[in-house]
């Protein structure tokens, strides 16, 4: 019998425990088989179905990532990216899978000057990378699933060939797309035919893309003779090294398009960009926190920012000060903005840039961390001089400094909270799978983004992805630039150990919100002993008190959105203390889904997805 939410918001009563909330918006699903989560009921349920036909998480995780790429293209894309954390039950150990794509061999900060580029847009071809979540995938079930992309392609081929309705997401995304006035043909014969934007409900079909997915079957089909291995080596190098390759090139390259700074610009990417690269199993980065291994993915992500924020909070007694009192957010917040400090002064791809984190992650460089931390706001930004080179971070907000002049926007100020265009939600999704044989799989799909950021490619119906926007084109800088290079993610998933064995998966949307949900969740779940869908409702806080990974990368020193749930008397004493705090709607901070795996009672699987954005969901076993 498969478990899936039935109930909706508010509609869940709580009896038992009247002092924590009154209700919470859905049920924890408990089971012992198996669990999938994802950003859509169509997808997790092709993870179940994978798991039904006795594959495993890895590849359940495969067939849900290429779901969401067909159902959800308006927050992630076969072009875009997928960081992904593995547990192996085999080998007893966390992986991390780089799915980031690197930057084209003659893009640099010299092409910028020469072509008067002085910030990376967030639209067009200059940002696009290698698209990473096909080799990702093949790299991923090569090496842990036991299946290949003739199965787990499926659900996704069925859904792109035959339709969906469409939901109200992807209709507001399209809506906006059209009215901007900027559309491309191609876009718009797949998705609004006719110059017609499909109501909620209309069935989407796309040809092109699951045809673009049986190339892959087809490829893999003749490999396979040999081996399953050699099946998806074939289909991998049917993308990257054969015909798919060839016609995204030939497409970029031919027809140029005008991004945001009002110029054009042709693709940058070429074949030996695709042909030379490939996904890697990378080591993780963990920390111990109250008995859990927590485990990352390296700082082509924002990923250890988690872990350094993480080890700040251990320096407190959370639980004496008690779970979302005014100085409980406050200390969040504050160690929030050393942690993400560390972030803009340190962290890049570290096949470029020397990231120090056996000092940033250590106890007694974050005791040190801890002192700076004072009872009122602060409106600074403040590395630690971990290295000789002291960051390049001595004035709040030089990188936002520097873009606002390449903008040719006033620097003299820095934007009104209230009219800011911050990017701090939407645009990716998460899924997480647990299986019966202990292997549990985390991973954040996301780019390739549709509308109005990059035209589908005819006859592949996709478009490419812009994640290079997140580069900077100071070389003096970490995540600088340079040829070859993975921009640092904003993706991140989550797994957590117990003794050794998977205990705990989860992530969210949210671009830089990623990291400080999920942390508010992780803390609700581990520290304060509520259950998933209780840590997930539970309300909270984001800061935006750093550069944003976004165009035009923008911040705001100070700045906090929180819940519309919180007391009055919590957000004024949060104002008191100086923050500068924007409130949001009910439920409007944060969208986690988690799985967890509790040995000790005997395997029991419990999994939870949030209401927000009605559309991630969670089904088990």
């Amino acid at each position: 019998m498969i478990f899936l939410y039935l109930i909706n918001s508010k509609e869940y009563i709580l009896s038992y425990n009247q002092n924590r909330f009154d209700f919470i918006t859905r049920p924890v699903l408990r089971s012992r088989k198996f669990s999938v989560t994802s950003g859509h009921y169509l997808s997790s349920l092709a993870g179940i179905r994978i798991l039904e036909q006795g594959g495993n998480a890895i590849d359940a995780a495969a067939a849900t990532s290429f779901c969401l790429n067909i159902i959800r293209p308006d927050n992630n894309g076969i072009a875009g990216e997928v960081p992904t954390l593995v547990y192996s039950a085999e080998e007893k150990k966390v992986f991390a899978i780089s799915g980031v794509g690197w930057s084209p061999k003659t893009f640099d900060i010299n092409w910028c000057k020469e072509n008067n580029v002085d910030i990376i847009p967030g639209d067009g071809y200059l940002p696009a990378t290698v698209p990473a979540p096909v080799g990702t995938w093949s790299l991923a079930l090569a090496r842990f699933g036991t299946m290949g992309f003739s199965e787990i392609l499926q659900p996704a081929i069925e859904l792109a060939e035959n339709g969906f309705p469409i939901h109200e997401q992807l209709h507001q995304t399209l809506k906006n797309y059209y009215q901007s006035g900027k559309t491309f043909p191609t876009t718009d014969e797949i998705f609004c035919p006719n110059g017609i934007v499909p109501d909620v409900g209309d069935n989407v079909v796309n040809l092109d893309a699951a045809n673009t997915l049986k190339k892959l079957c087809l490829a893999e089909k003749q490999g396979r003779k040999r081996s399953r291995i050699a099946g998806l080596e074939a289909a991998n190098d049917a993308f990257y090294r054969g015909e798919i390759a060839e016609t995204i090139i030939d497409f970029i390259q031919t027809n140029p398009v005008e991004d945001i700074s009002g110029k054009s610009f042709k693709g940058m990417l070429d074949f030996e960009d695709f042909s030379e690269w490939n996904a890697t199993i990378e080591e993780p980065e963990s920390i111990n926190f109250r008995g859990l291994d927590v485990f990352k993915c390296p700082t082509w992500t924002q990923g250890p920012t988690f872990l350094q924020h993480l080890a700040i909070l251990d320096t407190f007694d959370l639980e004496k000060i008690g779970h979302n009192s005014d100085e409980y957010l406050h200390i969040l917040i504050e160690s929030g903005k050393l942690a993400f400090a560390d972030r803009e002064a340190y962290y890049g791809d570290p096949n470029f840039d020397h990231v120090p984190l056996d000092v940033l992650l250590s106890k007694s460089y974050n005791l040190d961390r801890k002192n700076l931390i004072k009872n009122t706001a602060s409106m600074k930004m403040l590395p630690g001089a971990v290295t000789d080179k002291f960051p390049d971070y001595a004035t709040y907000f030089d990188v936002v400094e520097d873009n606002r002049k390449a903008l040719g926007l006033d620097t003299g100020e820095l934007p009104d909270f209230d009219q800011t265009g911050i990017h701090t939600g939407g645009d990716t999704v998460h899924l997480d799978t647990v299986d019966s044989f202990g292997n549990m799989v985390s991973s954040t799909p996301s780019g390739g983004w549709l509308a109005k950021y990059s035209p589908v490619i005819k006859g592949l119906g996709f478009p490419l992805g812009t994640r290079g926007q997140m580069f900077y084109l100071n070389p003096n800088r970490p995540n600088a630039l340079f040829p070859r290079k993975r921009p640092r993610a904003t993706l991140t998933p989550t797994i957590a150990t117990k003794n050794g064995l998977p205990y705990l998966a989860f992530g969210t949307p949210g671009g830089d919100s990623q990291e400080q949900t999920t942390i508010q969740f992780f803390l609700n779940y581990h520290v304060f002993g509520m259950n998933l869908q209780e840590s997930i409702d539970a309300p909270n806080c984001v800061i935006e008190h750093f550069p944003s990974s976004f165009y035009p990368r923008e911040g705001i020193p100070g700045a906090v959105t929180i819940d519309g749930r919180f007391p009055k008397n919590i957000i004024e004493s949060l104002k008191n203390r100086g923050h500068k705090v924007k409130v949001g709607k009910p439920y409007s901070v944060g969208e986690v889904s988690a799985i967890s795996v509790e040995a000790e009672k005997d395997g029991l699987i419990s999994s939870a997805a949030s209401a927000h954005g009605g559309l991630a969901y969670a089904i088990s076993r």
